[in-house]
Parts: structure tokens; sequence; C-alpha cells
């Protein structure tokens, strides 16, 4: 599996970021062909106590070429374009590699009972 990232940065009017985000962007970029799900995390702190980031969606596909495919889609392209009406210098996007197992469970309890 292969998603998204968009990592926005906490600048300037964080309400007004949001809400253009949630109205401008997400209704587009639910479209894109190949989506399999979304994940959302909104940034509370840091154990530094410094707060730059303040959103983090992720868009996930099957793989590599489905998640470039929907990117240069229309959808996906008209999605990009809202995105950088509101956002152009205050989000990094990445594509990457997702897995989900138990492999580190595996390794922080070997040796231990494991906690049920």
């Amino acid at each position: 599996m292969h998603k998204l990232m968009l990592i926005f940065r906490r600048l300037g009017d964080t309400i007004r970021l949001e809400e253009r985000w949630s109205q401008e962007f997400v209704p587009l970029a639910d479209k894109m062909p190949g989506l399999r799900r979304i994940a959302v995390s909104r940034i509370v702190e840091r154990p530094d106590g410094l707060i730059d980031t303040q959103l983090v969606h992720e868009l996930f596909f099957d793989n590599l070429e489905s998640l470039r495919n929907a990117m240069v889609s229309e959808e996906g392209q008209a999605a990009g374009r809202a995105l950088m009406s509101f956002a152009s210098g205050r989000v990094n996007m990445y594509l990457s590699e997702h897995r989900e197992d138990d492999w580190p469970l595996k390794y922080h309890t070997e040796g231990k009972q494991a906690v049920s």
C-alpha cells in the first residue's frame, strides 16, 4: 500500500486553513480514482512543547502506480489546484510506502508476556 501524505505547517490563521482544507480540498481529493481510505491527524503537542505542524492528511492507494495515476487524473489535478490556492508554502507532500502488520509487536514482546 502507498499513501500521499500532506503535512500542513502551523502558520498564521489555523482556523481559516482548516476551513479551506475541509471545504475546498477534501471534497475533490475524496473523488480521486483508486483512493482506498484516508486518515487525518490534528497535532495537539510535541514532547518538546513546540508545535509547528497543524494537520496531517493521508490518502491511501493500493500501490505507487495507482497513487501516481490518481495525482495526474482530472480529479487529482483539481484537488492539487485547490490545495495550492490556500496552502502553497504551507504544506509538504510525500509519497510513501505504508505497511500495517504486527512485526513491531513481535519484537517489543519477545521474551516477555504479551499484554492484551
